[in-house]
């Protein structure tokens, strides 16, 4: 691999305006530029954090951006800090790069008080939850051991293409030091926003334009003071209903997640659905995050009053990311669909299993969404005991784009499909699968779309990924 070199000045005209007329404008300046990295990851989140320490654990020089303080994404910022299921009640399916940071976290204490390691290992749709802080300390340790060079508090606001040939020069980016430009060889984006991928002129399906409805976002919380020996999970639904009929909160949402326990008297909180949120618009995530913290009180005083175990509880603090459920997500070489879940279909070129339900949450607070939503989590989109479904790799792979991969929340999927991989342990196989092929095409010459499969799934099992596929294919699946 490459070994970065020095920076240099490079001046980059844009093709923006200033002071025209209609409004636009333009920017001329010139910016630092660099150059020698064999791959750029937007996005620090569980999809980008694997796929950078992934790749540069096989030689890359990579270079990680992340716009908040630290790694984890909606694990550390969003505060969702419970892992979704990764077992299917007969064996383990999350593997690799995943499973080695949840058993490392576990080793290290990381985990909730008195976990049972079968949560992951094992049981059937069992959450695993961690404590958020143990989580940003691995990851960075994680990653200074790879070797990859972290850029906190910067993103990437522009790229540099060549729209003909579907290939990425380079990208823009912004953090306190002002702009620069980057030039690398290969590209991921993990944004969840695949902000990257849209820059680059990628076409996306988008909540709201290419669908009918916005799956709500949620702003978690952290509360402490809580008597675990009382509340326990879903038992906590149980005593919503009356709180509702007395009026207690402003919005009648039937669906509330709940809380989990993430240390002796510390509980995370999944409840309080941000409705019609477009979390491609500034003006709705700021809205949405005062709406969240408004909801945080109501919540606290609903626990207060009605949960036993929780008369004293303190809210310690809300997230400082929201959880985004969808936004956009691109037209990749495969899409994977509803029909392909129902099937337990089987990819030969899969780079991850799972099992996890469809998770749509409700769209809205009447009583028929809510039943709409529990009918299907419940029974017409949830798998079985014992049973899977595989990701593919060609929902990582843009349509027709040479060096460029996404990972994460804005991987190739239809609607349905995406409530199941939209989460943690999905996301962070989609990146440790990006990472590799990354590597893999910079080592052999070829494409995003064009490596041999084969070899890519056979590496990422070389590296601890679950993948019991008895067929394997030289191409990847398309549609």
């Amino acid at each position: 691999m490459t070994s970065a070199a020095a920076p240099s000045l490079q001046s980059l005209v844009g093709s923006k305006t200033y002071g025209h007329a209609d409004g636009s404008y333009r920017l001329d300046r010139t910016i630092r530029a660099e150059a020698g990295y064999d791959l750029v990851v937007a996005g620090g989140g569980p999809a980008g954090a694997a796929a950078a320490i992934c790749a540069a654990r096989l030689g890359a020089k990579v270079l990680l951006v992340e716009s908040t303080g630290c790694l984890g994404g909606m694990g550390s910022s969003g505060l969702v800090t419970a892992f979704d299921p990764m077992a299917n009640g007969e064996q383990g399916l999350v593997g690799g790069f995943m499973l080695e940071l949840v058993e490392t976290m576990y080793a290290r204490g990381f985990m909730s008080p008195g976990i049972d390691p079968n949560s992951w290992r094992k049981k059937f749709h069992s959450w695993s939850p961690f404590k958020a802080e143990g989580l940003k300390l691995m990851l960075d340790e994680f990653a200074l051991s790879a070797g990859v060079e972290v850029r906190f508090f910067t993103r990437v606001i522009d790229a540099d293409v060549d729209a003909q040939d579907r290939h990425v020069n380079g990208v823009v980016l912004s953090n306190v030091e002002g702009y620069s430009y980057v030039k690398a060889r290969t590209f991921v984006d993990a944004t969840g926003d695949a902000i990257l991928a849209n820059l680059c002129g990628v076409p996306c399906r988008e909540a709201g334009r290419d669908t009918p409805k916005i799956m709500p976002s949620t702003l978690a919380s952290l509360f402490t003071g809580v008597d675990w020996a009382v509340p326990r999970g879903y038992e906590q639904n149980d005593y919503l209903p009356q709180a509702l009929a007395d009026g207690h909160f402003t919005q009648y949402d039937r669906h509330l997640p709940g809380m989990s326990k993430v240390g002796h008297q510390v509980g995370y909180l999944n409840g309080g659905h941000l409705f019609n949120l477009n979390a491609l618009r500034c003006r709705d995530l700021s809205d949405g995050v005062m709406w969240g913290r408004k909801l945080a009180l109501e919540y606290m005083e609903f626990y207060r009053k009605y949960v036993p175990g929780c008369a004293k509880i303190e809210h310690v603090t809300t997230a400082s990311l929201l959880g985004i459920r969808e936004s956009r997500r691109i037209v990749g070489e495969y899409e994977l669909t509803l029909r392909d879940y129902l099937a337990r279909r089987e990819f030969p070129d899969q780079i991850g299993i799972f099992n996890k339900f469809v998770d749509i949450h409700p769209y809205d607070c009447s009583k028929e969404e809510y039943e709409r939503f529990s009918t299907e989590k419940d029974k017409t989109a949830r798998l079985k005991a014992g049973e899977w479904f595989g990701i593919p790799y060609g929902i990582l792979v843009p349509r027709g784009w040479k060096n460029l991969w996404v990972a994460g929340r804005c991987a190739s999927s239809d609607v349905s499909v995406h409530g199941s991989i939209r989460v943690q342990p999905a996301a962070s196989m989609m990146g440790q699968a990006a990472g590799t092929a990354a590597v893999q095409s910079l080592r052999t010459g070829r494409s995003a779309a064009e490596i041999d499969t084969e070899e890519l799934v056979n590496t990422l099992r070389a590296h601890g990924a679950n993948l019991p596929q008895k067929t394997l294919s030289r191409t990847l699946t398309t549609q």
